[in-house]
């Protein structure tokens, strides 16, 4: 996080206002000697400038020239303030004392120029400088009135004119101090505040993307104005700039909150849900309004379901293993009982075709229920897990082996597609054994029409946006239901016949033993797609 903006000190936004008001003053100063050469050229005969023409003209332009001057000066801030405000003070009032006493004294009115610049003056050093620069600007009226006096050009009533001057010149001191202390004060306020409004944007902004939850802002547009490193991880596997069209990201999910608005879906009860940019996990987003209507701004969260599974089907294993402990044994007893008394009875001779189908039957469902009794355990000892660092396409290739041995499977109902690459995974080759065991099964069960040869394929590789390694096993049967597809990893759910239910609910629970996910998909142009998507290998544990 950087650092939060520090509270400005004492006097730095004074000194702010000030070059303000120094760069209004020096606009004010370029202004003067171009309009008093405007009037002093318009009329005839002339009411400024008509007892010392050339005087004029010196002390305009020379005027004006240090305006431009002081342009440069006050952008660059050099020299500081209270060095520019004195040196502007002293040319102010000589400038303007020099164009009176050429315009004629009290009685052109020019003295009165010097308010503005006295006034100003108030705004940037204390008051007692800036009755002192009305003192010297008093005491440079009445020189150049004497000197009016002296050149016969005025009259001894003008003196009185000089002194209303001055007497305003100090009026407008005394009233300014206390109206620019309390500017200065409130822009202090005022920019303590902004200080305060940034740091709290700043902690809001640290927080939102630091945040375990994965959020996103869109507005009425569907454009992305707020998102969290969380959520652009879960959309695109990398960071996402604000004002990036939602589309553009995730058209899932675009889809899905256009869905969620014109059907006013309760953000808690819906079960809409899309595959994170990885590829190994799924994301339920859930929507809330930031407006009245259903078009306008939403706050999208996105919760990645495969940690919420995960707890569930804890919850679920512990119930099981429960319930595996206390009925097992007297399961287990009268189910080999009866499994023992019908094949002694299928030994008769005497039994008729009827009664040998009936003692099959018995039998055939006493090794089930034994089967069903076997996983259960298992699955109450599933915490042993013995992770090892393997090579995937060679130990697949050890399997499939095995497998169509064991099977007596041929290699053309099961078969590995071909690789370029070296894939290393670290897993538990038991646990990897059995799982892969269960998937191969269930595709030759019931991933095949009875009308086609399509073979089982068997695919590895990486994710391409995480580098994650996946296995997969597809096949070209009939699918499954889009409304059972999220149930057939749920324990005794079974959509075909003869199943437990336990070889899906299993193969996961081993899946994520080893820091993995299994993910079905439907296939294109038809089938099912079991996706094993193993641990980020960047990120292996110290076992």
């Amino acid at each position: 996080m950087t650092a939060l903006l520090p509270h400005p000190r004492i006097g730095a936004t004074s000194t702010d206002l000030a070059w303000r008001v120094l760069a209004l003053v020096n606009l004010y100063r370029l202004l003067v000697p171009v309009m008093l050469t405007i009037l002093f050229i318009a009329t005839s005969p002339s009411a400024i400038g008509h007892a010392n023409p050339g005087l004029f003209r010196t002390a305009a332009a020379a005027y004006f020239l240090y305006a431009v001057v002081s342009i440069w000066a006050v952008k660059r801030r050099w020299p500081e303030i209270a060095i520019q405000t004195f040196i502007n003070i002293f040319v102010d009032i000589t400038a303007i004392a020099l164009l009176t006493f050429a315009s004629g004294g009290m009685n052109s009115g020019l003295a009165a120029l010097l308010v503005l610049p006295i006034g100003a003056a108030s705004f940037i050093v204390r008051q007692e400088l800036a009755l002192m620069f009305a003192a010297i600007a008093t005491l440079a009226v009445l020189i150049q009135q004497g000197f009016s006096m002296l050149a016969v050009q005025g009259d001894a009533g003008d003196f009185a004119a000089a002194g209303i001057v001055g007497a305003l010149l100090f009026i407008v001191v005394l009233g300014v101090g206390p109206l620019a202390r309390s500017l200065r004060e409130s822009e202090e306020r005022v920019r303590q505040r902004e200080v305060d409004v940034a740091n709290l944007a700043e902690l809001n902004q640290f927080i939102v993307q630091h945040l375990r939850e994965s959020i996103l802002v869109v507005d009425s547009n569907d454009t992305i104005r707020l998102i969290n490193e969380s959520a652009a991880q879960l959309l695109q596997g990398g960071s996402v700039p604000a004002g990036t069209p939602l589309g553009e990201v995730s058209p899932r999910l675009l889809y899905l909150l256009d869905t969620w608005r014109r059907h006013s879906y309760d953000w808690q009860q819906s079960s809409l849900s899309l595959t994170a940019s990885d590829g190994g996990s799924l994301v339920q987003p859930h929507f809330v309004s930031l407006g009245r209507e259903g078009r306008g701004p939403t706050l999208i969260f996105l919760e990645d379901t495969t940690m919420i599974a995960e707890r569930v089907q804890q919850s679920k294993l512990a119930a099981l293993g429960r319930l595996s402990a206390s009925i097992a044994h007297e399961l287990r007893n009268p189910v080999g009982a009866m499994s023992h008394a019908a094949q002694l009875l299928a030994e008769a001779p005497t039994l008729s075709t009827q009664e040998r189908r009936l003692t099959s039957i018995i039998t055939n469902n006493g090794e089930r229920v034994s089967s069903i009794i076997d996983n259960v355990l298992q699955l109450s000892r599933r915490d042993s897990t013995r992770q090892e660092r393997i090579e995937l396409n060679g130990w697949l290739q050890e399997f499939l082996t095995e497998f169509r041995e064991t099977t007596q499977t041929d290699g053309q109902s099961l078969r590995l597609l071909g690789f370029h690459q070296d894939i290393d995974v670290r897993v538990d080759p038991s646990h990897l054994q059995q799982l892969m065991w269960n998937l191969c099964e269930n595709a030759l069960k019931y991933g095949r029409l009875s009308d086609s040869n399509e073979p089982i394929e068997i695919r590895t590789g990486r994710l391409a946006t995480s580098d994650r390694p996946f296995l997969e096993v597809m096949d070209r049967g009939p699918g499954i239901e889009s409304t059972d597809a999220e149930r057939i990893f749920e324990p005794f759910f079974t959509a075909g016949k003869g199943g437990t239910g336990l070889g899906l609910f299993i193969a996961r629970e081993l899946a994520q033993c080893n820091r993995a996910v299994l993910l079905y998909e439907p296939r294109a142009g038809g089938g099912s797609i079991f996706r094993l998507v193993f641990a980020d290998p960047q990120r292996w544990e110290a076992q």
